[in-house]
This record gives C-alpha cells, structure tokens and sequence, in this order.
C-alpha cells in the first residue's frame, strides 16, 4: 500500500456485549494522501462511522481495537490519539451538527474553546480569529449571528459552524462523517463545494464518509466501498462506479437514483385526474406566532391513486403544508377539503373524532424519533388500530398487526422488538405498517428516507410504489430529493418561500424546467459523469459540484 498522510492497516475492532461480542471493522486497510479526498462508501452498519471513530480515538467504552494499527505521519496512534492531535491535525465534522454542538453555549463561544484548547492567544486575537473562521465558511451576517445559540440556526449553517469548528486550528486531516445527511440539495451542495474549496486551498487531506454514492463519485479523489466491516473495493470514482468489480459494489449502483437517470413513473401515463379529487387545497396560508409566513396561498389537488411530489429546500414550507393537510396544525386562511367535505375548519385538536382521521395518515422523517420507545413494533402498529379502526378482540389484532407487517416486509420475529433494536430501514417499515394499518386513502409522506443508506432507501421506495399499486392509495411525497420524487411520483410541486413557483409531470419538469429555482434544484443533484472525471484525472485538472 502507498504510504500516506494516514494510513489504517488491517484494523479490526469488537464490540463486547453482556453475552457476547460483535467485530465491527475485520482487517481494515486504507490509505488518505497529502491534500486527496477518500470516500469511504457504504450501507448502514458496514463499519464507516467506525472506522473514523477509531482514528480520532472516539470509540465507545464497550469497543476496543483488536489488530492492525492507525499510523500519522510515521506516528502510531492506535492505541490512543494523543490529544494534541485530536482537533489540531486530525478534525471531524459530525453527522449531525445539532447534536454535536453544546445546546447551553453560544456558537462564538465554542470556536473560541477550540482555539483555546490548542493555542495561547489573547481574547482579541481570539475574536479576530472567530470571525475570519465563519468568514471562510461563508457565514451570513456574522456580526449579528455569531453570539446566537445552535438552536437559532438552521441545519445548514449549524453545519458551517462545525466545519469552522473543524478548521480552527488547521488540521491535517478532516474526517466528514455523513456531513450532509438531512440536507436539503441547495444546502448539501454549498457544504460540499465548501469542504472541496477548504481542502484544496489548505492541502487538508479529508475522510469523507457517506451513504450518498453521487456526492463520493463527484467529489472524491478515491473510492473505498466498504460491506459488513471490510473494504470489498477500492478504486477511483470513475473505475469503481462505471465497471464495479464487487458484487457488493454492483448493488450499491444499481440501488442509486443519482447514477442513472430515472425512467418516467409507470403510474403517470394511467393516473386520472379527471375524476373528483381526493384532496383539494385552495389558497391555503399559515403564519406562525414570530411572524414567518410558512405557506403562501398555495392550491393543488390529488387525484384518487395519485402520487404527488412536493419539492423545496428546507424552509420552503413543505413540512408546515403536509402538517396542515394532514391536520395537525390549523391553517390561517383558505380551504382543504377530501372527497369534497371540507377538513380545515375541522381544529387540529379536534381531527382525531372526525371520521376522515383514518383515511389521513403521515409517515414521518425521523422513523426512529415517530416511535414510542416503550412500544413494541407490534405495540407501534396497533396503537392507531386500537384508537380508530373497529374494535377487535386480541387475535383478530394480532392477525391483523401480523397482516400488516407483511405488507411491508417486516419480519414476524421483529414484532417484539423495541425501537432501538431495531435498524433505520425496519423502522421506516414498522412506520408505514403503522400508518397502513387503519386502511387510509392518502398517505402523507415527510422525507421517509432521507436518513436511509442507498440499499434501504430503494427498498423502501419499492415497498412505496407496491402498496400505492395493490392499495389504490394517493401519496403527498415530501421531499428535497428530486431524483426520488421522479421515481415515485407522478407531478411536483416545486415550493420557494412559502409559494408554488412550478408543477407539472415530473418528466416534463425534469427536462424542460420552467422556472430559474427548479433549473437550481436539478443543477445542484449530485451527479456521476465517467467520461468528465476520466478526462479531469487524466488532464490532472479539477472536478468537483461546480
């Protein structure tokens, strides 16, 4: 293996539990050269986050190191990375940048203890030092935003301060784990780009780890494809995803929207509109208390089996319209009405005893978080069964919770298992289960798989498409994911500030984008482009989301 700034060299690491152990990495070898960029590819489980835990010496108590060793700059670090390492040559920015900065302390506070940390400065060049950081990350309005709270910003730039963060002190090496997980396209492509302008202009070498095969293929240098704790290939971006060579690796291309342009939605050529709605919306508006208007006279209709594609970065209003045609917030002018009777006049508080509750259910973002941590899976999907559906003695429910998790390919055995026993796809399946259950005629969906790795999140939309055909039911699919909506969907709506600036048949939007914001969105998918990158490396030039 070439020798480079970090190199990991058949490592292995074991989680131990109360009866048992499990090997999370099994002789991991991988190489990061001077100022290149390794993407580190996989699905969910597969030991990436793992991997860079292990570098910076973040494992949990219950892992440990079992073989191989962790070199730095001729430095072993296996053991224990010394902690004038951690943070000042070896940085990482983490999955989720809410999380991982400190709720209690304000954003120019938390770069100040970096730098603190590592370098005796005075609180004036401190400062200095502060701004020119959030500078570098173009920060808006700094000034007025740097002595804020992480709670107060949005995901995007929490995310900005934690690269600001990670750059403080100059590092070697920056470790990415799943930097743009939950992102919207626009806001995911200015992280990247970012990352890619950061480590380019500083020779910062970086680990970027993810899920997302379209960022790993337009960004990185090299590829590392990495199953059940051991890389099964590795290569460059253009050998690796235009001929894999790993049945592994295969899957994982075929399962990627990003990699090959979507073909037209079957359903599209033979859904009616021409039929009563199912759902109409007129002119809806809502403004919450601090005074943001969330949703601006906004109309649209779902035809009976239609599948509907709204479509907006975050902040567009496309959570507060689902929560608003799924009632649980009340709108402040216009009309809702399903099957022709009018729903928003109905309270929020009161829609649980209208009778359309159970022909109106959501499937949430967040799988996990949707659950009840002290019900079971079985417990999960009966809950609405036994607050809405028909009584039913204990082994008809049974048959029926039973019923239901085949319908989305949710084994018997997981029905007893709590939440957090469970993985990110079976949950989004026990979340679906949940939301079928009670035989709905619209299924409002918030991003279902945007957390998902590639493998799950195709299954997923499969089951989706599977049971819209067998069930005959409509979709408003929420989503930021414009290659995902072109799957499932049969029209979009494309949301901008609360207004609709665009609809239309996914296929005719996609090809022939009318307005200059949805012409943003589609430039801003990640996209994968053999010849262009073969040409780039030959030429030696760059190529990146320009």
């Amino acid at each position: 293996m070439m020798q480079g700034i970090l190199d990991i060299d058949a490592l292995s690491v074991r989680f131990a539990g109360r009866n048992s152990h499990f090997d999370a990495l099994r002789g991991v070898s991988l190489s990061l050269e001077q100022g290149r960029i390794l993407g580190v590819v996989g699905e969910s489980g597969s030991g990436k986050s793992v991997t860079g835990l292990s570098v910076m010496g973040l494992l949990p108590q219950q892992a440990s190191i079992t073989g191989g060793r962790i070199r730095f700059k001729d430095q072993d670090i296996t053991a224990r990375t010394p902690r004038h390492l951690r943070g000042a040559s070896i940085a990482m920015v983490f999955q989720n940048p809410r999380a991982a900065l400190n709720p209690t302390r304000r954003i120019c506070d938390q770069l100040s203890d970096v730098i603190r940390a590592h370098e005796s400065l005075d609180s004036g060049a401190i400062r200095q030092r502060v701004i020119h950081l959030l500078e570098s990350v173009n920060f808006p309005d700094i000034s007025r935003r740097m002595g804020v709270y992480p709670h107060e910003l949005s995901g995007g730039l929490c995310q900005r301060v934690m690269i600001a963060m990670a750059i403080a002190c100059s590092p070697s090496v920056i470790i990415a784990d799943e930097p743009t997980t939950g992102l919207d396209v626009l806001t995911q492509k200015a992280v990247m780009d970012l990352l890619f302008r950061l480590s380019r202009e500083r020779a910062m070498s970086m680990m970027l780890i993810t899920h997302d095969l379209g960022l790993a293929a337009q960004y990185c240098d090299s590829i590392a494809v990495m199953q059940k704790g051991t890389v099964v290939e590795s290569g460059s971006p253009a050998r690796i995803f235009s001929n894999p060579q790993h049945a592994y690796t295969q899957r994982l291309v075929d399962a990627c929207m990003t990699m090959h342009p979507a073909q037209p939605h079957p359903a599209g050529k033979t859904t009616s509109r021409k039929r009563r709605p199912l759902l109409e919306v007129s002119n809806l508006r809502k403004r919450y208390a601090n005074g943001h208007l969330a949703v601006d006279g906004v109309s649209f209709a779902i035809a009976p089996g239609e599948s509907l594609g709204l479509i907006g970065e975050s902040g567009s209003g496309k959570s507060t319209l689902s929560r608003l045609v799924g009632r649980l917030l009340d709108p402040d002018d216009g009309a809702i009405r399903f099957e022709g009777r009018s729903i928003g006049t109905i309270g929020a508080r009161d829609f649980f005893r209208a009778e359309q509750r159970p022909h109106i259910q959501l499937v949430f973002q967040d799988a996990a978080g949707s659950l009840n941590p002290r019900f079971t899976a079985f417990d999960s999907i009966a809950d609405p069964v036994r607050r809405l559906g028909p009584a039913r003695n204990p082994g008809a429910l049974r048959h029926h919770v039973e019923k239901c998790a085949a319908d989305v390919g949710l084994a018997p055995a997981l029905l007893d298992r709590y939440p957090h026993q469970l993985s990110g796809g079976q949950c989004a399946r026990v979340g679906i289960a949940r939301a079928i259950s009670v035989d709905p005629k619209l299924l409002i969906l918030d991003e279902p798989t945007a957390a998902l790795d590639v493998l799950a999140q195709s299954e997923i939309l499969a089951l989706l498409e599977r049971l819209r055909r067998e069930k005959g039911m409509s979709y408003l699919f929420v989503s930021h994911d414009l290659h995902i909506v072109r799957m499932i969907c049969d029209r979009m709506v494309i949301l901008q500030n609360g207004k609709i600036v665009e609809t239309g048949n996914c296929e005719e939007v996609f090809q022939n984008p009318r307005a200059p914001y949805t012409a943003q969105l589609l430039a801003a998918i990640p996209h994968f482009r053999p010849a262009s990158q073969e040409a780039a490396a030959a030429t030696g030039t760059e190529f990146a989301g320009s």
